[in-house]
């Protein structure tokens, strides 16, 4: 066997230790999110309950004469929801009572890499996230006569965007976090700005133009916005470019502070 051959060889062999590892952690960190109900029922019902709290502003017929039907803002608003209450928040406390138990700091000293670690962490409730986006996404297609998506690679391409940038911002908002009681305080500023500015609970169109055009650049707005236009069909390619642009930026942003911040140890 050639030199090549072994490289390759090795290469496979380390892909699939450090796949065994990922899958061995996201399977524990599943039997410690199913043991938390307040978790679990957080993280399942709030984001199917909530889009219903925002109909009466999507039954609006200023918004109506805008072409914005209510089933594509109910699936939009379902997503973002998905992204703050399936992801975000139950994310946080995760990784914050995993540093203070000492699980992060005992998983260090063996073979798993950091990023196997916190992807490990990350990986059910973003499996949870992704299963319940498409699941509303189909029954406000069905149901409230959304149709079909004109551009489904832009809603697919703003839902992996949105989940894992809601991941990264979870860890680093846990790098700022002292407790696990305290991290419901710690993620709530980013969910109401996202909520009121990102086009989840209100539409960006009702918005004063110089608010809508600062808006667009926080940190959720651009997964949002593509999940919406898939839908819509309302971005131009350039439009689009730099709607993904805005994106990856934020994701690299939020992945370089995990980095540089992220806390593997018990703040005292």
């Amino acid at each position: 066997m050639s030199t090549a051959d072994l490289a390759a060889a090795g290469r496979r062999a380390a892909r699939a230790a450090s796949w065994r590892r990922l899958s061995a952690l996201g399977r524990a960190e599943l039997l410690l999110l199913g043991r938390n109900r307040g978790a679990v029922l957080t993280a399942l019902l709030v984001p199917l309950a909530l889009p219903f709290s925002v109909r009466p502003v999507i039954d609006q017929p200023g918004l109506k004469g805008q072409g914005l039907d209510a089933g594509t803002l109910m699936l939009t608003a379902a997503t973002g929801f998905s992204f703050l209450f399936a992801v975000y928040t139950p994310l946080v406390s995760a990784f914050v009572a995993r540093r203070e138990e000492l699980v992060l700091k005992r998983l260090r000293t063996g073979e798993p890499a950091d990023a196997e670690i916190l992807a490990g962490t990350a990986l059910p409730a973003l499996c949870l996230g992704l299963a319940q986006a498409l699941v509303l996404a189909t029954a406000c297609a069905v149901l409230l006569d959304a149709g079909a998506p004109k551009a489904p690679y832009l809603t697919l391409l703003g839902l992996l965007l949105g989940l894992l940038l809601s991941a990264a911002l979870a860890a680093l908002t846990s790098a700022v976090t002292r407790t696990t009681e305290s991290a419901q305080v710690t993620a709530l500023p980013l969910v109401l700005v996202s909520m009121l500015g990102s086009g989840i609970a209100l539409p960006t169109s009702v918005l004063p133009d110089r608010v809508a055009s600062v808006c667009a650049f926080l940190p959720l707005s651009p997964a949002v916005r593509l999940v919406r236009a898939g839908w819509t069909g309302e971005l131009g390619a350039a439009q689009a470019t730099g709607t993904i642009l805005v994106a990856l930026a934020w994701t690299a942003v939020a992945v370089f502070a995990v980095r540089r911040w992220f806390r593997w140890e018990p703040r005292r």
